[in-house]
């Protein structure tokens, strides 16, 4: 396989002929690049090479299954990903349009040890990647990625025999059937169905009706262009839409799903956003009542309760804080045995007996529908109302190159750290500890804190605050952590901040 090139000039002969692919779209655990800035088709064939290459060396069974999300050039993008595994001896399993939890599920309904998702997830549009897996329900993670990305880039990629392709019919239906079960509502509810336009405007509606939901469409028409809003469930545009609709329609909740179906957002009856993690020790309370002495696994961006919250140690759970990332969740929850992981973003991990380990949005979805069936008599306000008190700020990211934030925040994290050895304060209040497993989260002797990483998907770095005192103090925690970001020059401007 030829070695591809950084930069190839757009509009030319070299450009339809010889593979393109930016190193910095190898991410922690997916691969993701504007296109065709950064990427081009002979590139995409390349990686499919190179996947499919990784595959053989592992000696894993050589068969794929293969989806790609709704945007108006990922068929491109999966022909030609296809191409580079058929190239490899790889016999695709082509699922059609999905949602990237279809089509992990599709390995286990087809019975395949790989899968390869064509979607830039809740990224905007111009953007494209690939989620990719072999260990059903693991996704690739930095060792993994690592790996695919010198196969790709030293051009190692080999060509073998034995590659095909086949199209699989029925796999949104089965999707379906696994996610509904025998499960029918008895309680009247009425839910707000945002999909932003994205995949799951194919899916999500049709899910609720079969599960007795009656359901207030909101904008849940196929539309590539993403008129109204990039669905991304963590984004205040997109939850401040939700929360108009539900309340104009005077729905009991709302829930939004982001461009590849694998998270889930969530509005109360009131109006309130919920933000994800809140939402995951909801769900917690109630699972630990059927699942006594649990674990669940918490990002670190994710609020200090789970370790807290006074009904979750009633039942004896037990909190486990981890990376950030869909494929480091994943896989903790695997390897710990966790009942459940929450991340802030909207990602859940619901393992045996509840699902099957990976993410995945529509699961999610169902899971709410039943957590409100066991709590006839609550509405999803009275469930939010019952937690302890905490005031915790969306998730902020500030603009930092993807060649220079690493080592960005690794001056931050040794800049934080010495202010706590240092003995100085974050508003006003002593340092209690700052866990390093990912970024800096800085614990405060009243169990608030803040927290600073590096963006897995992204140009940016992540930025989330949270008091269990009041919003005069999140905001004072927020304060004095940007202090210290601002001190690196090449930080530049929030996306959206408090």
């Amino acid at each position: 396989m030829t070695r591809p090139l950084y930069e190839v000039t757009p509009n030319t002969w070299d450009f339809l002929k010889l593979p393109m692919i930016k190193p910095t779209g190898f991410r922690e655990y997916d691969a993701r690049w504007k296109y065709p800035d950064e990427i081009n088709l002979p590139g995409v064939t390349a990686l499919g090479l190179g996947l499919g290459t990784q595959m053989r060396r592992r000696g894993i069974k050589p068969e794929i299954a293969v989806g790609n999300d709704y945007r108006d050039y990922s068929l491109a993008i999966k022909n030609a990903l296809m191409l580079g595994l058929m190239q490899a001896g790889i016999h695709v399993k082509d699922i059609g349009p999905a949602l990237s939890p279809m089509a992990y599920f599709a390995q286990f309904h087809l019975d395949v040890p790989a899968v390869a998702m064509v979607t830039a997830s809740h990224n905007p549009n111009g953007w494209t990647g690939v989620k990719m897996g072999f260990d059903r329900p693991l996704t690739h993670g930095p060792d993994e990625m690592g790996e695919l990305k010198e196969i790709v880039l030293s051009g190692h990629g080999a060509q073998a025999p034995g590659g095909g392709y086949e199209f699989v019919e029925g796999v949104k239906e089965a999707y379906l059937d696994d996610l509904v079960g025998d499960f029918k509502m008895t309680r009247k509810l009425k839910v707000v169905c945002a999909t932003g336009n994205g995949t799951a405007s194919e899916i999500a509606p049709a899910l609720f009706e079969r599960i007795g939901v009656e359901v207030v469409p909101s904008h849940n028409d196929l539309d590539y262009t993403f008129p109204n809003y990039n669905p991304n469930p963590e984004d205040m545009h997109m939850l401040h839409d939700m929360a108009e609709t539900l309340l104009a329609s005077g729905a009991d909740l709302a829930l939004g799903f982001d461009g590849d179906g694998d998270r889930c957002g969530v509005v109360d009856d009131e109006g309130e956003e919920i933000f994800a993690d809140k939402v995951g020790v909801i769900m917690a309370r109630d699972l630990a009542k059927i699942y006594p002495n649990s674990t669940f696994v918490a990002d670190v961006k994710s609020t200090g309760l789970y370790a807290s919250d006074p009904e979750l140690l009633k039942h004896g759970v037990k909190a486990d804080y981890w990376k950030t990332g869909h494929s480091h969740m994943k896989r903790r929850v695997k390897e710990i045995g966790a009942l459940a992981g929450f991340e802030k973003s909207g990602h859940y991990f619901l393992a045996e007996p509840i699902g099957r380990g990976y993410d995945c949005g529509m699961r999610v979805a169902v899971e709410i529908c039943k957590l409100m069936e066991r709590n006839p008599d609550k509405s999803m306000s009275d469930l939010r109302k019952a937690l302890p008190k905490t005031w915790s700020t969306p998730t902020m990211s500030p603009y930092c190159a993807d060649t220079e934030k690493y080592e960005v925040l690794e001056r931050l994290v040794q800049k934080l750290v010495a202010k706590a050895e240092a003995g100085e304060t974050v508003a006003g209040r002593a340092i209690k500890e700052v866990v390093t497993v990912n970024g800096a989260r800085v614990i405060l002797d009243n169990g608030s804190w803040g927290l600073v990483r590096a963006s897995s998907n992204t140009p940016n770095l992540v930025v989330v605050c949270e008091s269990a005192q009041s919003e005069d103090e999140m905001r004072a925690i927020f304060t004095d952590i940007d202090t210290v970001i601002r001190s690196e020059p090449s930080v530049g401007d929030y996306d959206q901040r408090i």
